[in-house]
């Protein structure tokens, strides 16, 4: 058998990452969790298969370098503007009280003084990842609290690269301080940022918009990768700056392009799958007897990372005029860390700063620590209203009045729009002029910006992988309507929209005739397929255009539409209402013809034979077999026998019913 240990090993990573991911998911914890246990349970510390950790590592590094590509593709100096009376002060002096604390832990264990150091800057470092998660589910996302708390992880984020780019420098001090190296360090990272900033400013948009031109999708993500690849090894190798600071700046200078969101789609799947190979690489490392064996300094770190980030944090909102709330959603946001502390130690146990066991204690840390985050935000609530009940202590708290009220606390009666595209638009439009409440929730940073600015209800986050619908009031809404293109993301949240309000009406959008029945199977009552909606209008001209009364013709098109638009199924329903039309009205003529053997019309469909262009009369059913096919569609096809009901004019049935009976070539050549 051929020997592949590289294919192994990703196939092994990945297929245990995605059930540990699974698992997690299913009890309510991040992913992240279950990745990192994935690691865990095909270490060299656990029996069963031992992944290469070398070679899992390696491939984890590019997991850095996309993660690293995707912060700074997000980078936003206008959005960290806009909350810097939050974000710089209180940031800046919760990073150096938890330094100081993790230092202060440190030396308690008598850890020396550099590992130290990086226990604490570990520790103070918030995972982005996580913290947007848990904003999102919580409905938080899109409020000032919650983009205060992601302008802080910006800031961190900042701050670690700084530190991955001087760590080499502070590392290498065995004969003293090299001021010298450190000044040459900090002169390559300007250089290259420089270079970067200025020139790949000009040059990178440029390349992307005449790739754009090519229409080619191929060469499109080609390019984002040799960009984002090419700028971190670049940097590492020629500047000798980190792959992560690189990968950052690549991030930065890509978001200045008007194709970035096109780069951050396409970047997106890529990200996501060495990302989960980093955290696997991570828990590959987490011995867990030495977690067993130091149990009480894990849970004395973890109550550190959680309930001391959490009090400093308060404490800052006692100092800081904040409003009470957001100092409580920042308290819950920060109390976790994650993927970059995970970089940091690692970085270190490479330049002998920490000790494998001690990495392991701070992995294990991250590990308790982002799975009881859910928890701490689920507390937010509680919390400020067990606070409520100190009037002296909630005012020194809480300067700024009552916070304003959450979207689902006030929103009732209203329509849920999944989806701000072109057909969330217009729904959205139609739904304001008529003065209907509504809310909509939409994945998109700049819908929902245009949103606020209009002054639409909104929640922002992802519908379909997170728990921001059970923010969305369901259960007093009027309606749901899922506008989005992507029928597998509609179908999970029509499941769990079924879940939340079984009553709701759901209007959904499919794409494809499968699509509209599953959709409907999960808990849509109307689902749309625009292409045979387009179809279903046409009948409708076109027997308004025969003179049939128009309440009818809705009758019969809704009837269709319930049948999900399926070519085959012809119900008692649609048969009976099919009826009523042809009573409905007396200046029409109706006829039945049996088509003979020898017609020439056998075996071509309706739209083939055309015979509303040729003659004038229409086909309005068929009748097979003993079966009515009524308004048969375009696709079906004449056979041998069948019975034929036309309506028209005098002129136009003996017209159709010449044609009927004309003889094919084959026939009329026998006949001969």
């Amino acid at each position: 058998m051929q020997e592949i240990p590289l294919l192994i090993n990703i196939v092994v990573a990945l297929v245990v990452a995605f059930f540990g991911g699974l698992i997690a998911r299913r009890i309510g914890l991040p992913t992240i969790v279950g990745y990192l246990l994935a690691g865990i349970a095909i270490g060299p510390f656990t029996p069963g298969f031992v992944g290469d950790t070398e070679t899992i590592g390696q491939l984890a590094e590019l997991g850095v370098i996309f993660l690293m590509f995707g912060v700074g593709l997000h980078f936003s100096l206008k959005d960290l503007w806009k909350v810097r009376s939050v974000v710089l002060p209180g940031t800046l002096s919760r990073l150096a009280i938890t330094i100081l604390m993790g230092l202060g832990l440190s030396q308690l264990w008598g850890w020396e003084l550099k590992s130290g150091i990086i226990l604490g800057l570990a520790i103070s470092v918030t995972s982005t990842v996580v913290l947007s998660r848990g904003l999102m589910d919580n409905g938080l996302l899109n409020t000032r609290p919650g983009q205060a708390a992601i302008g802080g992880s910006v800031v961190e984020d900042l701050i670690t690269v700084l530190v991955l780019v001087l760590m080499p420098t502070l590392a290498n001090t065995t004969n003293g301080f090299d001021w010298q190296q450190l000044g040459l360090t900090l002169l390559k990272a300007a250089g290259f940022l420089i270079l970067v900033l200025f020139a790949g400013t000009r040059l990178i948009p440029w390349v992307l918009l005449r790739i754009a031109h090519t229409r080619s999708r191929e060469l499109f993500i080609l390019v984002i990768l040799a960009i984002s690849l090419g700028t971190a090894l670049g940097a590492a190798e020629l500047f000798g700056v980190s792959l992560a600071l690189g990968a950052f700046v690549a991030g930065v200078v890509v978001s200045e392009s008007p194709l970035s969101h096109q780069v951050g789609a396409d970047v997106f799947p890529f990200r996501e799958a060495f990302a989960v190979l980093f955290f696997v690489s991570i828990g590959m490392l987490v011995n867990p007897r030495y977690i067993l064996d130091n149990i009480v300094p894990l849970l004395t770190l973890t109550g550190l990372i959680v309930a001391g980030t959490a009090l400093v944090t308060v404490f800052l909102g006692f100092l800081f005029p904040w409003p009470a709330r957001m100092t409580l959603v920042l308290a819950a946001g920060f109390s976790q860390i994650g993927e970059f502390s995970f970089i940091l130690g690692q970085q270190a146990m490479g330049l002998g700063l920490l000790e494998r066991s001690q990495y392991s204690l701070i992995l294990a840390g991250a590990l308790l620590s982002i799975t009881l985050n859910p928890l701490m935000f689920r507390l937010i609530h509680p919390l400020e209203k067990w606070l409520q009940r100190f009037p002296t202590t909630w005012k020194l708290l809480d300067r700024h009045g009552p916070p304003p009220p959450l979207i689902e606390e006030t929103i009732e009666n209203h329509v849920v729009i999944v989806g701000y595209g072109r057909v969330g638009r217009n729904i959205v439009s139609l739904l304001g002029q008529m003065e209907i409440p509504h809310l909509v929730v939409d994945a998109g940073a700049e819908r929902i910006e245009e949103l606020d600015r209009q002054g639409i209800p909104s929640l922002f986050g992802d519908a379909a992988n997170s728990e921001v619908l059970t923010h969305a009031g369901l259960e007093r809404a009027r309606a749901l309507v899922v506008a989005g293109p992507d029928e597998d993301a509609s179908a999970l949240v029509v499941t769990a929209a079924r879940d939340l309000a079984p009553e709701l009406p759901i209007i959904a959008r499919a794409i494809t005739e499968e699509g509209t029945k599953r959709l409907t199977q999960l808990g849509a009552q109307d689902v749309i397929h625009p292409e045979l909606e387009g179809g279903l209008e046409i009948v409708r001209h076109t027997l308004l255009q025969l003179g049939f009364p128009l309440q009818e013709i809705y009758q019969y098109t809704d009837a269709v539409r319930r049948d999900h638009y399926d070519l085959e199924v012809n119900t008692e329903e649609e048969h009976r209402l099919l009826h009523a039309l042809l009573d409905a009205t007396n200046n029409i003529e109706i006829k039945w013809f049996r088509l003979p053997m020898h017609s020439h019309l056998i075996g071509q469909t309706l739209a083939q034979a055309n015979l509303r262009a040729r003659t004038g009369a229409s086909v309005v059913a068929i009748l097979r077999e003993g079966q009515l096919m009524a308004n048969p569609k375009s696709m079906t096809i004449f056979r041998s026998g069948d019975r034929i009901g036309l309506i028209g004019n005098q002129e136009e049935i003996d017209a159709a019913e010449q044609l009927l009976f004309v003889q094919s070539e084959d026939q009329a050549q026998k006949t001969a």
